[in-house]
C-alpha cells in the first residue's frame, strides 16, 4: 500500500469512528454531514479490506481488525496534533488551570493528600477536581475530559498510557482491645467478622453479591485457593468507613497497607500483618494518548510520580 495515495483524513475519521460507534455521532463530532461520513467509512473499508465497524445488536461493534487499528491511530495523530502545535512552556506558579483526576478513596487517602499539599507551595493557583470511579468511564479518559485516573486497575484499553505509582501489601485493622490480638492465626482469622472494602476500574458500581467470590477480589481470591472463606458483614467503598469500624468494633479490616497505616498511631488499633499471603498490588495512573505530551499534564504527571516514590 502506498501510503501517499492515502487521503489522511480518514485516520481521522476513523479514530473518531471508533470512539463514538456510530456514523451519526462521529458525523456530528466532526461538523460534517452524515452522507459524508458514510462515504468516508466506505473508503475507510476499501483502504483496509475489512468491515471495520458491523451494524449488531450492541449497534456499531469493531471487527477484530478495527480493534488491533484504534491505539495505533490514537497513538499517531496524538504525535501529529503535538507536532503541530506551538510549543509552549508550563509555569506552574502562574498556571489557573484546574486538573481533573478520578482517584479511588484508597489513592485520595494515601497518595492525593500529598500531592494537594505540594501543589500549595509549588503551583497555588492551580484547582484539583477529585472525581469518584463511579462519576466516569474509560470514554471519558480516552477523551481527555479527565486528565487522568488514579487508581488499582485489574486491565485498561490499550490506547491508555499508565504509570505504576508504587506497589502496596496488605495489612489488617482490628481494635487493640479485641482478643483475636493475642492469637492472630488464620483460624481466628476466619472465626471473626470482617470488612469487606474496594473500588476499582469505572463506571458506576453494583451491588456485592457474597456468594460470587470470584469477584470479591484480592483477599478473598487467596482464601478461595486455601478452600477457605471469611465471614463479611458489612460491604464498604470507603477506606475510612472500615478503619473506623474496625476500631469501633470485633471487625476484622483487610486493606491495602498504606491505607492501614493511616492509623497507625492512634492507640486504639492494632494492624497486624495478615496470616496468609496476599499478593501486593499496583496503585496506577492512566491518561489518555491525547494529553501525552500537554506539557502542564507532564508536570503534574512527575510530581505525583516524584510523590509516590518518596512515599513508597
Amino acid at each position: 500500500m502506498n501510503i501517499a495515495k492515502i487521503d489522511l483524513n480518514l485516520l481521522v475519521y476513523l479514530d473518531v469512528l471508533l470512539r463514538e460507534g456510530s456514523v451519526t455521532k462521529a458525523a456530528n463530532h466532526l461538523s460534517i454531514t452524515q452522507p459524508a461520513m458514510s462515504n468516508g467509512l466506505k473508503r475507510l473499508r476499501d483502504v483496509f479490506k475489512d468491515p471495520l465497524l458491523v451494524r449488531t445488536s450492541d449497534g456499531m461493534t469493531p471487527t477484530k481488525r478495527a480493534a488491533e487499528l484504534q491505539p495505533v491511530i490514537r497513538d499517531v495523530l496524538a504525535k501529529l496534533e503535538s507536532a503541530i502545535q506551538p510549543e509552549t512552556e508550563f509555569s506552574p506558579l502562574s498556571s489557573t488551570r484546574t486538573f481533573r483526576i478520578m482517584a479511588s478513596d484508597y489513592a485520595e487517602s494515601t497518595l492525593l493528600l500529598e500531592v494537594i499539599r505540594r501543589l500549595s507551595q509549588l503551583a497555588p493557583n492551580i484547582t484539583l477536581d477529585l472525581i469518584t470511579p463511579s462519576d466516569v468511564t474509560f470514554h471519558d479518559v480516552e477523551q481527555g475530559r479527565v486528565d487522568m485516573a488514579i487508581n488499582r486497575f485489574e486491565e485498561l484499553p490499550l490506547s491508555f498510557h499508565q504509570k505504576v505509582i508504587w506497589y502496596d501489601t496488605f495489612s489488617c485493622v482490628v481494635n487493640s482491645s479485641n482478643p483475636i490480638v493475642k492469637q492472630f492465626d488464620l483460624h481466628n482469622y476466619l472465626a471473626s467478622r470482617h470488612i469487606w472494602v474496594s473500588k476499582t476500574g469505572f463506571g458506576v458500581g453494583v451491588g456485592i453479591d457474597p456468594t460470587e467470590v470470584q469477584k470479591l477480589g484480592w483477599v478473598d481470591a487467596e482464601l478461595t485457593k486455601l478452600g477457605k472463606k471469611r465471614d463479611i458483614c458489612v460491604f464498604t467503598r470507603h477506606y475510612h468507613v472500615a478503619l473506623q469500624l474496625a476500631k469501633a468494633q470485633n471487625l476484622v479490616a483487610t486493606l491495602p497497607s498504606k491505607a492501614a497505616n493511616l492509623y497507625k498511631s492512634d492507640p486504639q488499633v492494632e494492624i497486624l500483618e495478615p496470616p496468609f499471603d496476599i499478593p501486593p498490588i499496583a496503585l496506577k495512573m492512566a491518561w489518555s494518548a491525547l494529553l501525552q505530551h500537554d506539557a502542564g499534564h507532564i508536570w503534574l504527571r512527575r510530581l505525583i510520580t516524584d510523590i509516590g516514590a518518596q512515599l513508597s
